[in-house]
């Protein structure tokens, strides 16, 4: 499928396309230490999330430990810079089937594609990283932007509401940057616009299976909902920022 069929649904999906602003900011190559830094960190975040929701609804202790593990070398490194990306090319190999609660209604399906999904955006953390290595760029701590807190401070208290905004605001997450990677490709350099042109087919279906497993969950129809999250996201997007980071809004 070529990307503009991928994206197609995606754009129709958002409520906005990304402002040149942030386009002509991103493209600075001043810019790109910070730019690949905060891609790599929303890898992690993208996984730490399935993870989340993975031990929170779908599995018993031992899985739910089990992924805690799978996750441990990224996060030590994010956090407290340790290890190398020779020692994270050995945590790529995820052996362990995790296995779904007997009673757990959506439990098969949840961790189907959470799984799927964690394995996915740790390789493409250890490609960023590669990356970032060969061109000399040095991983630094950068703070959060306030784009996900932003969507998730709507999430409703009260399941299974709960579950299915946040996999909602999951959908949303994956959809921009999918759509973030399409609108910038063409402005970078040949190996960076290769790599995220090849991220495209992933994170396309990644804001898929969020929302089909939102509708699952909600077993009616949800799309008021995504409509209340669609404005909260491209409000966003086209609001002023002060941190520029991959998801931020306006450049301040």
């Amino acid at each position: 499928m070529s990307s503009e069929n991928l994206l197609a649904p995606i754009l129709s999906f958002l409520q906005c396309e990304t402002p040149d602003a942030w386009i002509e900011k991103a493209r600075q190559p001043e810019q790109l230490d910070l730019l690949l830094t905060d891609h790599m960190i929303c890898e992690l975040k993208a996984a730490q999330t399935a993870m989340w929701l993975i031990r929170k609804y779908a599995v018993d202790k031992e899985s739910g430990d089990e992924l805690l593990n799978w996750l441990q070398p990224y996060e030590k490194f994010i956090y407290r810079k340790e290890g190398d990306l020779q020692s994270l090319s050995q945590k790529l190999k995820f052996s362990k089937a995790i296995v779904p609660k007997s009673d757990s209604g959506i439990g098969n399906e949840l961790v189907d594609k959470m799984v799927l999904l964690i394995k996915e955006e740790l390789h493409h953390f250890y490609q960023v990283l590669e990356i970032m290595e060969n061109r000399g760029i040095v991983y630094e701590n950068i703070t959060a932007g306030r784009y996900a807190k932003g969507l998730i401070s709507h999430v409703k208290t009260h399941e299974p509401e709960t579950l299915v905004d946040k996999l909602i605001c999951g959908a949303y997450i994956e959809a921009r940057s999918c759509e973030r990677f399409a609108k910038l490709a063409p402005h970078l350099d040949d190996e960076l616009n290769k790599f995220y042109v090849s991220l495209l087919r992933s994170e396309a279906r990644h804001y898929q299976d969020y929302l089909k497993l939102a509708e699952q969950v909600a077993g009616k129809d949800i799309s008021e909902r995504i409509a209340y999250f669609g404005q909260i996201e491209a409000e966003l997007i086209n609001t002023p920022d002060s941190e520029f980071r991959f998801h931020s809004g306006l450049p301040a």
